[in-house]
Parts: structure tokens; sequence; C-alpha cells
């Protein structure tokens, strides 16, 4: 048990996926896990652990931005032992061959500060994902025929964003999408020698202004969810 997660031991897996929603981390245990049982409840933030094809996984709510996943990511690896972390949430799409609906895998994260920005001082650290877990959520997502892009992504720590400017040079230089997570989990991933992906399904457009209705999002989700189940032990 840590300040933040009640688990006892044993009772997280060495896979976690982590949905910022702690009800989308109910929706997917229940929905992908067999015999669920929840391991966290403090705060409200919820963690299942089940097993998917006779694998063990934890399904655990990270909250939103990078300071609420730090807390959590942390005390899954260090004080639970995970070992493999991937991000499974929403995105906005900042280019314009990225439909709303499509996956985005995530081989880098740009941002202007993480949690972990202090410990490098002048360095600009270069966040990445885990190759071997990238090539196998790609190879998953293309047996499924599920439009996917891998690239850089950008992780914002302001939802409501006010700098146009920035959002144009993110454009320019090819950043897929923006959330707000990835960045510090693949520090923290890579600080500690976990392996660490983000999965994400664009749920709206920076320059269409689409949105995906509310409807469509379990459907979509479902597959980011199979893709990384499928990366996991791929």
């Amino acid at each position: 048990m840590t300040i933040h997660i009640g688990a006892a031991p044993g009772d997280i897996a060495k896979t976690v996926l982590l949905p910022g929603d702690p009800y989308r981390a109910r929706w997917a245990a229940a929905t992908f896990l067999d015999s669920p049982r929840l391991v966290n409840e403090v705060r409200g933030m919820l963690g299942y652990t089940g097993t998917w094809r006779g694998h063990p996984v934890t399904i655990h709510g990270s909250g939103m931005g990078m300071p609420s996943l730090s807390i959590y990511a942390n005390e899954l690896i260090r004080d639970y032992g995970a070992t493999t972390l991937i991000r499974v949430g929403s995105a906005g799409g900042m280019q314009h061959r990225v439909k709303v609906r499509d996956v985005v895998l995530a081989t880098t994260a740009s941002s202007l500060s993480t949690p972990s920005s202090g410990i490098f001082r002048e360095v600009n650290f270069a966040p990445c994902a885990d190759f071997g877990l990238l090539r196998a959520a790609w190879d998953a997502a293309q047996a499924k025929g599920i439009a996917t892009h891998a690239g850089g992504i950008y992780s914002s720590d302001t939802f409501y964003d006010e700098r146009p400017d920035l959002n144009d040079q993110l454009q320019r230089h090819g950043v897929l999408c923006v959330e707000m997570e990835t960045a510090e989990l693949y520090t923290l991933a890579a600080r500690h020698g976990a392996r660490a992906l983000a999965v994400l399904t664009i749920s709206d457009h920076l320059l269409t202004h689409e949105a995906l209705p509310a409807a469509d999002r379990e459907r979509s989700f479902g597959d980011m969810i199979e893709i990384a189940l499928t990366a996991a032990f791929g």
C-alpha cells in the first residue's frame, strides 16, 4: 500500500494499462479482462486486476495531466514492480492526415515542461517509446485494419491552451496530436528501466474542429485497448 494506491502486495500486475479516466479503467477491465477485481479506489482513482488470455493485467486510472500521472506511475513502478506501462487515452489531432477515430502510437513526446524537468537542468531530454512495444502495437493495428500513425506527439501541461503560435510550430514540425501525459510517462520509464508506450485515439481535431460523438467513443476506444494488450504480450 502506498499513499495513493491501496492495493496489497501482489495485487498489481507487471503490465499496467493507464487510462486517464478511472471510469474508463472500470469499463476496460469489465470489457477485456477475465475475472477483474477492484484493487484500488483511493481518492476515487480506480484500479482493477484480472487476466487477458491468461496474462495478468492491471488497468489503473492515472488522472488528468502529467503531475497526476507521475504520482501513479512512480508508485506503480517503484512500490509494486510494474515493468510495462501503456497509456491508453484520447488526443486532439494536429495534422490533416490524422483523422478522428484514428490511432496514434507516440514514438516521442515533446513538452514545454514535465514534473521531471528540474532533474535535467539545461538538458532537453527526449522521452521516447519502447521500440519493442511500438513495433508490436503497429503490427497489431495493421492486422486489425485500423488507421494508425506513428510519430511525435505533444504533451501539454494545459488543457485550455492559449498559444496558437506554439500549435502552429508543432504542426509545422509534423507533430501528430496533443494530449497531457505521455512525456512524463516516457521519462519515468527511462529512469526506472521500465517499458512504456502511449496508444492514443483521436477524439477531436484542432484543425477541423471535428469531435468523436459520445456514442462512437466506446467502439473506437475498444480498438485502442486491444492494440495495447496485444502489444504488451505479442
